[in-house]
């Protein structure tokens, strides 16, 4: 079995990759399991100061690694280089704070001392995705290796060689052999990796169906998991909302990493008393933006990934209009052998559309009308989904209490929603569970011991 990277703006074949050999495989786990259990007792300034030497890599290198995903899937140059300097800065965070994250709480209890201690449980598989190719990887890595685990990573098969660059990048930041490595698998394949004792946890983002196959085989083998996965986010606007900035930011939330993107807005619910301002400003902005090459630093939003996944956005959106959806703009599919799409806006969007009820993973927002403040809410939270939202309103305080009535693992107030490596970041539902970044994210692959003494 192969693999290949093909480049989505033109059609051509990048390179070819083959599949990890179970002879390989069985290498590479060992490995990983012993240096792991090595790397546990090192002192956390040492995996703090590889963190720094990844981070240094990352800057110097940004261009390359922004060459390469603009290559592997159609990533705009200038947010390229934007997500290795996102990536550096994590693993600079996790150096910064690791030894606080990790550091023994004490506890009052009936014995003369009490404490909580986080330790290391061991490798960890992440099953990653190709839209954030570096970021996504990073913000599972930094905070796990900081901790003192081992990181396996199988990554899509679309961006290959983005999974080689970033094993690259530990190796060559001094971080011991074995500790990061990356495999070739199929996906039916990754069942026996879970299985194996030596791999002590999993993490996945990715679609919600890809969610549950994994958490399912990791419950057969009682594995700790973390899934980030899909997103049907809303982006509600008050009639008090700036509209000028707020349209701006709207057409930058579903724009962004040319639409494909977990936390990018992508249902936009307007009280009506605004809505008609609003769709005119935000239908300008999306009109605006360039499409076109990924290679060229003017182009904004670049092709989709790969020519099945924009087929399914242009099947949701046609399904969208045939149930009763009206286009404002977009929604053409262009000719030629690239994976490009239009920058699209729906109205009259209703429940019971795919526009509405699934994850739209491209640049197409649905613009949905609310009555009132009450009515936004109830719309923004009958989705499937709960993972990030936005709120758009001059009074900062009611934006607050909207926030606290939304469904979601994050609601951003007046700004676009985005990951941070400061904020714990994750979803509610069909979002996922568990906690990625922050002193949440590092807690989640550790033993959180209980140590009681008489």
């Amino acid at each position: 079995m192969t693999f290949q990277s093909i480049n989505p703006a033109t059609g051509d074949v990048l390179e070819t990759f083959a599949e990890t050999s179970p002879d390989a495989l069985e290498g590479i786990l060992e490995r990983a399991d012993r240096a792991s259990r090595d790397w546990r007792r090192r002192p956390v300034a040492e995996r703090a100061e590889r963190l720094r030497a990844a981070a240094r890599l990352l800057r110097e290198r940004k261009d390359a690694y922004a060459r390469t995903m603009a290559l592997e899937m159609g990533k705009p140059l200038a947010q390229g280089a934007a997500e290795a300097e996102k990536c550096a800065w994590a693993c600079d965070y996790y150096a910064e704070h690791g030894a606080a994250f990790l550091a023994d709480e004490r506890r009052e209890a009936d014995g003369s001392r009490s404490y909580v201690r986080f330790e290391a449980i061991g490798p960890v598989l992440a099953i990653m995705p190709w839209n954030f190719p570096f970021w996504q990887v990073f913000r599972f890595a930094a905070p796990a290796l900081v901790a003192g685990n081992a990181g396996l990573l199988k990554h899509a098969p679309n961006v290959s060689r983005c999974a080689l660059e970033i094993e690259g990048v530990f190796r060559e930041a001094g971080f011991p052999d074995g500790l990061f490595r990356a495999v070739f698998l199929e996906n039916e394949a990754v069942g026996s990796v879970i299985a194996d004792a030596r791999v002590r946890a999993v993490t996945l983002t990715g679609s919600d169906r890809a969610g549950s196959q994994v958490a399912q085989q990791a419950g057969r083998h009682l594995k700790k998991t973390v899934l980030e996965l899909g997103g049907s986010d809303p982006f509600i606007v008050l009639e008090d909302a700036d509209l000028v900035k707020a349209a701006q930011v709207a057409a930058e939330a579903r724009l962004i990493n040319s639409g494909q993107s977990c936390i990018a807005a992508k249902r936009f619910i307007v009280v009506e008393r605004v809505a008609d301002r609003f769709l005119e400003r935000f239908t300008a902005e999306m009109r605006t933006r360039r499409v076109g090459d990924p290679l060229d630093p003017k182009t904004q939003i670049g092709p989709q990934a790969r020519l099945d996944l924009r087929a399914n956005l242009h099947r949701q959106v046609e399904e969208s209009v045939k149930r009763g959806g009206r286009l404002v703009v977009g929604g053409q599919l262009p000719e030629g052998p690239a994976a490009f799409y239009p920058p699209t806006v729906l109205v009259a969007v209703e429940p019971g559309m795919p526009a509405f009820d699934e994850e739209t993973f491209g640049p197409v927002a649905a613009v949905i009308r609310a009555r009132d403040e009450g009515d936004a809410i109830r719309i923004a939270n009958a989705s499937v989904y709960g993972l990030g939202a936005a709120v758009w309103t001059e009074d900062t305080k009611r934006g607050e209490r909207v926030a606290r009535d939304i469904e979601a693992g994050s609601v951003f107030v007046n700004g676009l929603v985005k990951s941070d490596p400061r904020l714990p970041f994750g979803g509610v539902k069909r979002s996922g569970y568990g906690r990625e970044l922050s002193e949440y994210g590092l807690r989640e692959f550790t033993n959180i011991k209980t140590v009681w003494v008489a």
